[in-house]
C-alpha cells in the first residue's frame, strides 16, 4: 500500500516552519478524580509530535477522550490532564487550546494541545463543512492514530482528504506496515490463532482468514463451539450451538484448499467457572455433561506450538483458555511462549492478547503489538480501514 510518510517529510526539509496537524490517540483510562491510570497512549504519541518538533514545525495535536456528546462542552470531556502528562513526557509545556475549529496561532517550534475533537459538531458524522475548517489549520495533516483508524470521522479521514498533505505518522505507519507483512504478503505458512468467547463476534474474521491461512487455530468458546462442529460433547461449556454451521462451513473451507482448524484432542476442564475450581485434565472425547471446558490441554497445547515453531508469520487475536486462572492459564502459556521462541514474523492485537503478552513478559519477541482494538479486528476481516484508503489516494 503507497502512502506518504511523516518521516520522510520531515527528512527532506517539507516540514520546517510549516504548520502540521496530528491526530494522535490520546484516549486514557482515568480514575474518578480525574487522573490519568495508563498513559501508554499518551507515550506512544510522543514519537511523532517530538519529530514535528525537531523539524521546525508549528505543532497542533488533538484527540478524543471518552464519548462527549458533540457541541456540549463538560469538564470531565477536557484533555487537560493529558497535557499536562504530555508536558511532563516532553519537558515543556503544552498549552491547551479551546474553540480551535475556527483558528489556531502556532509558531514554528511550539506546540499546542487541541481540545477533545469529539466535541465539536460533525465530528462523528465527518460533516465537509468542519473537515474543510481543520483541513485550513495545516499545511501536513498527519495520521498517527491507529485506534481511530477503522472510523471516518472529521479528524480521521475528512482533514485528509482537503488538507494540502496527508501522511502517516510513525505509530499509523508501523501498523500499515506490520498488517502489509502479515496479511498482504506474508511469510508462509501462514498461522493464525482466533480465540474468544463467542463466534458470532469473530465469525467474519474466521471466514475471511479461512480464505488465507495455512492454519486457523481457535480457543475459548469459539474452540468449544468447533468441537460441537466436530462431533464431541462439551458438556456445560460455554458454546453457540446455533452457529455449527458455520464453523463447520470455515472447517470445510480449510480443508478444501489443503489447509486445517485443529480440533483439541484434550482439554481442561471444571465443574464450575472459579479461579480455586479444582482443574482436571481429560481427553476432548471424555467430557461429561456437567464439564466447563476452561482450557485446552497440555497434549494439544504441545502440537499447537509444534505448528507454530514451523511459521512463517503468526497473525494472534486472542487467549485460548481463560488465562486469568491459574490452574487454565497452560493453554495459553504454552501459545505466548512458542510465540516468543518461534522465528515467524508475529503479528498480535487485542485488548485480551495484549494482557496475555505483559502476563508473560513476552514484549520484546513479539513482532509487532496493534495498538488497535477495533481497527485491528476489522484489518482481520478483510475490510479496508478509511485512514488506509484516504492516505492511499492522498499518496497516489
Amino acid at each position: 500500500m503507497q502512502f506518504i510518510r511523516f518521516s520522510d517529510l520531515c527528512a527532506q526539509g517539507q516540514a520546517t516552519g510549516r504548520r502540521v496537524f496530528i491526530r494522535a490517540d490520546l484516549n486514557v483510562p482515568q480514575n474518578d478524580a480525574g487522573e490519568i491510570t495508563e498513559d501508554t497512549r499518551i507515550r506512544a504519541s510522543v514519537p511523532a509530535i517530538r519529530m514535528a518538533l525537531d523539524a521546525g514545525a508549528a505543532v497542533m495535536v488533538t484527540s478524543h477522550l471518552g464519548r462527549p456528546t458533540e457541541g456540549e462542552f463538560k469538564p470531565e470531556d477536557s484533555l487537560a490532564p493529558v497535557a499536562k502528562r504530555l508536558g511532563e513526557l516532553l519537558g515543556r509545556e503544552v498549552p491547551l487550546i479551546a474553540n480551535w475549529v475556527d483558528g489556531v496561532t502556532v509558531e514554528p517550534g511550539q506546540l499546542v494541545l487541541l481540545e477533545n475533537c469529539r466535541v465539536n459538531k460533525g465530528e462523528k458524522k465527518n460533516n465537509e463543512e468542519l473537515a474543510r475548517k481543520m483541513a485550513a489549520l495545516c499545511d501536513i495533516f498527519v495520521h498517527d492514530a491507529f485506534g481511530t483508524a477503522h472510523r471516518a470521522e472529521g479528524t480521521t479521514y475528512g482533514i485528509a482528504q482537503f488538507a494540502p498533505v496527508a501522511c502517516a505518522g510513525p505509530l499509523l505507519a508501523a501498523e500499515m506496515d506490520a498488517i502489509a507483512k502479515a496479511l498482504a504478503n506474508p511469510k508462509r505458512p501462514l498461522i493464525a490463532i482466533v480465540a474468544g468467547s463467542k463466534v458470532s463476534t469473530k465469525l467474519t474474521i474466521l471466514q475471511s482468514l479461512a480464505k488465507n491461512v495455512d492454519g486457523l487455530i481457535v480457543g475459548g468458546g469459539i474452540a468449544n463451539t468447533f468441537m460441537l462442529a466436530a462431533g464431541l460433547n462439551i458438556g456445560k461449556s460455554l458454546a453457540e450451538a446455533d452457529l455449527v454451521g458455520e464453523a463447520k462451513a470455515v472447517i470445510e473451507a480449510m480443508k478444501a484448499r489443503g489447509a486445517a482448524v485443529p480440533i483439541p484432542t484434550d482439554v481442561v476442564v471444571a465443574k464450575t467457572f472459579a479461579a480455586d475450581a479444582p482443574a482436571t485434565v481429560k481427553q476432548a472425547t471424555e467430557v461429561a455433561d456437567d464439564d466447563l471446558i476452561l482450557d485446552i490441554g497440555p497434549e494439544t497445547a504441545a502440537q499447537l506450538a509444534a505448528q507454530l515453531m514451523v511459521a512463517g508469520t503468526i497473525v494472534w487475536n486472542g487467549p485460548v483458555g481463560v488465562f486469568e486462572f491459574a490452574a487454565f492459564e497452560g493453554g495459553t502459556k504454552a501459545i505466548a511462549q512458542a510465540i516468543a521462541a518461534s522465528p515467524a514474523f508475529s503479528i498480535a492485537g487485542g485488548g485480551d492478547t495484549l494482557a496475555a503478552i505483559a502476563k508473560y513478559g513476552i514484549e520484546q519477541d513479539v513482532g509487532y503489538i496493534s495498538t488497535g482494538g477495533g481497527a485491528f479486528l476489522e484489518v482481520l476481516e478483510g475490510k479496508t480501514l478509511p485512514a488506509f484508503e484516504i492516505l492511499a489516494k492522498r499518496a497516489a
